[in-house]
Formats: C-alpha cells, structure tokens, sequence
C-alpha cells in the first residue's frame, strides 16, 4: 500500500514495522484522536506565536527548522512517534502562528477563510472516501505520487535557485498561470489526504503496531499543513489581481 505523502509514501511501511493480534494494535479511532491532539498543540503555539509579533523572525526559524528535524527523526524512527510527533506539531505551531500573522496584516481576512478551506476540504474528502466515491486505486496511487514528487522538485529548484537570486517565473506570480499552478498543487495535497486516509485504514486492518497510530497522524497532519499553507498562498495571489 503506498501513500503519495512523503511521509507515507512507503507501501512496506506497515510489513516492516511488524503486526499484531494484541489489543496494542493501530485503530482507526486512536489515529483519530491523535490527530486532535496535534491539532490542539499545534492551534496552542500558533495562538501563542501569533499574539508574539517582535519573535515572528525568530519563530518562523525555529518552527520550520525544528519542524523539520522532528520530522526527519519521525520518518526514519516510526516507534519513537509517539514523542516526536507531539513535538513536530508544537514546532509547526510556532511557524504557522507567525507566518499567518504576516499574512493576516497584509491581506486582512485571509487566515480565516484558509482555515475554513482547509478543513471544508478535509471533511468534503474523508466523506468522500467513506462513501467510496473515491476509490483508492493502484493507477490512482501511482498518478497522486508521481504529482506529488513533481511538485517538491519544482519546490526544490525554486529553492535553489533562490540562493542564486533566481526564480522560477510565473508560478509564484498573481498571474494566470500563477493561480491555476496553486490550483493544481491544492488539488493534488488534497489528494493526498484521500491517500492518507487509505493508509491509516490499512494500518488498522493490517494490526500495526499501536506507534504506528501516532505515525499516521503525524502524516496527516502534515498533508493538512501543506494544503494550508498552499491555500493560504492561493488566496494572496488572488488578493494581488
């Protein structure tokens, strides 16, 4: 089974990690609340970095790089989850905080209607899924993935060109073809949500490790970071025309 999430991306994910017939094994409603309790830690830190303006500098370092190591050490030390992603998302708390904040004062109104966005889309999905109007399939899989990768390679050259004092030209513009490149980068991280929600309900059927619970929301939410932030980056753009 593969998820088209970085995170969840590895369809022996679950076989490695070894199963169980115990009552210690992954369940969809432990992966669930998991989820809400990263939510809340990362809601609290936002709150906190938000009404902390003279730290925004400080606070968008300190969440994207220690958001990032925590995730490292979460994707190749699954058992140690349960700690790592608490906090990943404290990390996360911080970044988003200061940086919805910016955009909040630039473009008043715009936090609000992401948030509003984010989830809309995250409960229009997982309706979806559990209705089987979405069907996860191998070709579906494969296209998601494939998109995915496509799009942190585009990420990736932007970055290094940036240090060079170059960019990609366009896609990051208010233009045409700037919106219509967040368009399709919304709908592919919201595809990845039907794929991580594919990934947990295997889990639990699979009877993995009860850890894993807290890898699979530890995946999800970073899909749901992602797609925040590339509405957020939609709705500036739009904002701009």
């Amino acid at each position: 089974m593969r998820s088209g999430n970085p995170v969840l991306k590895n369809d022996k994910v679950f076989s490695r990690e070894g199963f169980s017939s115990s009552k210690r094994a992954m369940t969809i409603n432990g992966t669930v609340n998991k989820t809400y309790f990263l939510l809340l830690l990362t809601v609290a830190t936002s709150i906190w970095s938000w009404n902390h303006p003279e730290l925004f500098s400080i606070l968008l370092i300190v969440g994207l790089i220690g958001g990032l190591i925590t995730a490292i050490i979460t994707i190749f030390k699954k058992h140690l989850s349960g700690y790592t992603a608490p906090v990943y998302a404290l990390f996360e708390g911080l970044f988003l905080g200061a940086i919805s904040a910016i955009m909040e004062q630039a473009y008043p109104g715009i936090v609000i209607q992401a948030v509003l966005l984010t989830f809309g889309t995250l409960f229009c999905l997982l309706t979806a899924y559990k209705s089987r109007l979405i069907k996860v399939t191998e070709n579906f899989r494969l296209g998601v993935v494939a998109a995915t990768g496509a799009v942190f390679l585009i990420y990736i050259l932007t970055f290094v060109l940036g240090i060079f004092g170059m960019s990609v030209p366009y896609i990051h513009g208010s233009g045409l073809i700037g919106i219509g490149f967040s368009l399709v980068v919304i709908v592919i991280a919201s595809l990845n949500l039907v794929l991580d929600f594919d990934f947990i309900e295997s889990g639990a059927k699979a009877k993995a490790p009860k850890y894993m619970e807290w890898y699979g929301a530890f995946g999800l939410m970073v899909t749901l970071i992602w797609l925040y932030l590339e509405i957020l980056r939609l709705l500036a753009k739009l904002r701009n025309r």
